[in-house]
């Protein structure tokens, strides 16, 4: 076939041409793969073809060699794999001699692919030739912009694709060598510096070496501080953008520089265009994201003489928080009208609430001046600059420094509702819904609402929930908090009884108002909803939400009835269904605080019928929220929860290996554990079909990794609820544990995140043991005896690294001992005599200051006496 006109076919606006060119291109891929690429990169590099085709060709090449599901990537990386070598090569020369197209569709797009293709063979130690020839074009004499450009994006794409270990040294040296050739001054087009800049963003992480070098880390900064200030604005942001990557990934290598930064985004954010001020802000808010997180580490370590820490903040602030406060004052005339809106206000705001976090006490002398002069001055944008300025410091300091002025400022936010200005009104009540987050503890006797003007604050909050749909998202905020407060308090939750029927009526009010595209001020009003029922005194509103309830399941039941006639009621509809759910969800868990179940019981078929239909739909969003109240149901029904079992186990099963959305599948794990408790060993009849999806889930390279913790755990429910009957699964069960036992060794500790979800992940193989153990030992105990030095072995091996289990692990690892003596009784003896390990270990734990842990290590060292006894 032609392959120029069928490209070009896929664009017709005939839809029966498109379809068969659409699909001549997909079987022409899987049926011949190798000639596939061939062709479509010889398309890309044939000056004579349309650019359409060739940017298509471009697409379809990058799309073969990609994907963002891991399955699908993993196919595509081995199909390239498997091509012959001498058309991986013709193809990879057409890639490269496209750079020099003047075609920027092609160039463009062969940069990509270039990328793509070398995400797969530089880790493989494959192509060591393409930096050489990349670098070539940039010392190529007379060598066109456009060639220099394409080289540049392909560079910046490669370093994107590849991690940092994949490069030798000297590559990283000449990568970098070039990019800033590419950056500098004598370079006449914007472009080949813009595409320059944007490499050196992406190879900043393989700079490490550079930039430990004093000598090239001065170059490196002396050129983007060169490229900050050059002529073109996209230049100049994408030169801030290095300023921010570099706060991130060389904070301690950064002060030699500060007072020269300092001066470049001061200037840029006061003069510069927005985009370039937008980056400069972001700077500082990057180096305040910095500093919180080395105080944060100092707190938890204890050590707060941290060698690592610059105080760079600490030291600016007399000039940055007067910078900041200055681009409060720049706002849009319709910001309220755009939820996504970020422009230097918003920016600046932010960044100060970050300067609070990082400097604490110091930055209310230097805030409160501002808020003082612009609170009352007859120009708008000066007193929602002040209330911006005054919620944006509010975490951070002291409770006992602000104290005294937000009780002073309180009478003012709650008057300046009714400012004349939408823009006012809204800061206002996103001000009060920040004082009542932070300054409103009543079980730390800390709060700015008091038995006496509670009143005013409730009749004032049901008031401006009625104003406009952007004022009235914020105050469904300061509600929340609000009730979050009382609730915190525990004894404190009946103070808003008087007023839950109120605010149950204006929470449903505002989810239904129809003057609002903002789907967000649908959502805040249930979830504050849910957090009024969680507050709630349960003896003094029962009647009030068993209505409530009844409300909210005809709502659910109206869902079904929607017209649907595009995506966009699809997904409404869907939402809807997934917040109406939420709620359900949160009135059957405080019915579970209520000694009397009967009005569960009234209602638990009208609800579950109600789920079902849910189920029926198409969206995992509603699917995860329908999940975890039916969680809730089984909890509060208990035994009775059998009846819906033969109709709702297919739908668990479904949740349960809904690989695509994961969180479905977590939240369906967390239900087995709930009807397990629920059932007891009634749940006997349906654990094939569960463990086998469980299974399943635990040998499938598609699932999350965060699933399998929690399926491990369950297995151990599972095993502890049905007793002896788990003896079919421990055959299928037990290789899985011990593959993922050896996996744990295997980790890097380096990771952080790696090294929580090892800590994870050895917990939750501690607690399926334990469950096992637990089950079988009574009748079945000969099960786990060829498997008990192997667990043995993982438990100690675990427990003997003080360095990485925390408290939990600790705690799960010792019970999982115990469990294993007192289930094998005297074949495990000979394994104690021949191991000293679990004295030390009893004897470090009867030390702790945990008295839990010590409870159990004495638990232990009973039962061993006992087994060594017999």
């Amino acid at each position: 076939m032609d392959i120029t006109e069928v490209l070009l076919a896929t664009q017709s606006n005939d839809g029966q041409k498109r379809n068969v060119a659409e699909g001549n291109i997909k079987q022409f891929e899987e049926q011949s793969f190798p000639q596939f690429l061939h062709e479509l990169s010889a398309e890309l590099s044939d000056e004579s073809k349309p650019p359409v085709s060739r940017r298509l060709a471009g697409i379809l090449l990058k799309n073969s060699l990609d994907a963002n599901d891991s399955t699908r990537k993993e196919k595509c990386v081995q199909r390239w794999i498997s091509v012959d070598p001498a058309i991986k090569s013709h193809v990879k020369g057409s890639l490269l001699m496209t750079l020099g197209s003047p075609v920027s569709d092609a160039h463009r797009s062969s940069s990509q692919v270039i990328a793509k293709v070398a995400s797969i063979e530089i880790p493989r130690r494959e192509w060591p030739e393409l930096i050489v020839n990349l670098l070539g074009n940039m010392t190529k004499p007379d060598a066109p912009p456009s060639l220099k450009q394409a080289t540049l994006d392909a560079i910046g794409y490669v370093c994107e694709e590849i991690s940092p270990k994949d490069l030798e040294q000297d590559q990283v040296n000449a990568v970098l060598t070039a990019v800033v050739q590419g950056m500098n001054h004598v370079e006449n087009s914007s472009e080949v510096r813009l595409a320059a800049v944007k490499a050196l963003y992406n190879a900043l992480d393989f700079a490490e070496t550079n930039f430990e070098n004093e000598s090239e880390r001065n170059y490196i900064m002396k050129v983007i501080c060169e490229t900050a200030i050059c002529k073109e604005a996209h230049v100049r942001k994408a030169a801030f953008e290095c300023f921010v990557s570099i706060a991130s990934t060389y904070y301690d290598l950064l002060e030699p520089y500060m007072q020269t930064l300092f001066e470049l985004t001061a200037n840029a954010a006061r003069t510069d265009e927005e985009p370039v001020a937008l980056q400069a802000i972001e700077f500082w808010s990057t180096i305040c994201d910095e500093e919180v997180a080395l105080q944060e580490d100092a707190e938890e370590s204890g050590d707060v003489s941290s060698t690592c820490h610059f105080h760079f903040i600490e030291k600016a602030i007399p000039l940055l928080v007067p910078m900041l406060l200055e681009t409060l004052l720049k706002q849009e005339e319709d910001q309220d009208e755009d939820d996504e809106i970020w422009n230097l206000s918003m920016a600046g705001g932010t960044c100060l609430g970050l300067v609070a976090t990082a400097v604490k006490d110091a930055i209310v002398p230097l805030v409160m001046p501002f808020i003082e002069a612009n609170i009352t001055k007859p120009d708008w944008r000066s007193r929602e600059a002040a209330t911006f300025a005054f919620g944006s410091i509010l975490e951070g300091p002291s409770v006992v420094n602000l104290a005294p002025l937000v009780h002073n400022g309180f009478d003012f936010l709650l008057n300046a509702t009714n400012d004349q200005n939408n823009h006012v009104r809204e800061t206002t009540a996103w001000a009060l819904s920040r004082t009542f987050e932070f300054l409103h503890s009543p079980e730390k006797c800390v709060s700015v609402v008091t038995d006496a003007n509670l009143p005013r604050v409730v009749e004032i909050l049901l008031a401006s929930i009625k104003d406009s749909p952007n004022v009235a998202e914020k105050v469904c905020g300061a509600l929340f908090f609000l009730a979050q407060g009382y609730n915190n308090a525990g004894s404190m939750s009946s103070v808003l009884s008087p007023y839950f029927g109120q605010l149950v009526s204006a929470l449903l009010a505002t989810a239904d108002r129809s003057d609002s595209n903002n789907s967000r001020l649908c959502a805040s009003a249930y979830e504050t909803l849910n957090e009024i029922v969680r507050c709630s005194s349960i003896a003094e509103t029962l009647n009030m939400i068993v209505l409530l309830l009844q409300e909210i399941l005809k709502r659910l039941n109206q869902t079904f009835e929607f017209q649907i006639t595009s995506s966009e009621d699809k997904e409404k509809q869907s939402d809807i269904q997934a917040l109406l759910c939420g709620v359900v969800q949160v009135i059957l868990q405080k019915f579970n605080n209520c000694d009397d179940k009967s009005v569960i019981v009234q209602f638990a078929d009208q609800i579950m019928v109600l789920f079902l239909r849910v189920f029926s739909c198409d969206s995992s969003n509603v699917h995860e929220e329908a999940m975890l109240a039916i969680g809730a149901l089984a909890y509060a029904t208990g035994t009775d929860f059998l009846k819906y079992m033969p109709e709702f186990h297919k739908y668990l099963e479904m949740g349960l290996q809904n690989f695509g959305a994961y969180q479905v599948c977590s939240v369906s794990v967390g239900v087995v554990v709930d009807i397990c408790r629920a059932l007891d060993d009634k749940v006997l009849p349906y654990c094939d079909g569960i463990m086998g999806a469980l299974l399943k889930d635990l040998s499938s390279p598609e699932l999350h990794r965060s699933v399998k913790p929690p399926i491990f755990s369950c297995i151990g429910d599972i095993a502890l609820t049905i007793g002896e009957h788990f003896e079919k699964y421990v055959p299928y069960t037990m290789p899985m544990l011990q593959g993922a036992a050896e996996l744990c060794s295997r980790m890097d500790r380096q990771d952080d995140d790696c090294s929580e979800y090892q800590n994870e992940l050895r917990q939750s193989i501690f607690e399926a043991y334990s469950g096992i153990l637990q089950g079988v030992k009574i009748s079945k105990s000969e099960l786990m005896v060829p498997y008990g030095a192997s667990i043995f072995h993982f438990a100690e091996l675990v427990l003997r690294d003080k360095s990485s289990r925390d408290e939990d692990l600790t705690k799960a690892g010792v019970a999982l001992i115990g469990d294993l003596i007192d289930a094998l009784g005297p074949s495990v003896k000979l394994m104690l005599q021949y191991s000293d390990f679990h004295s030390e270990l009893l004897g470090w734990c009867s030390q702790s200051d945990d008295k839990q842990l010590r409870e159990t290590a004495s638990w232990v060292q009973g039962v061993i006496s006992r087994v060594m006894a017999s």
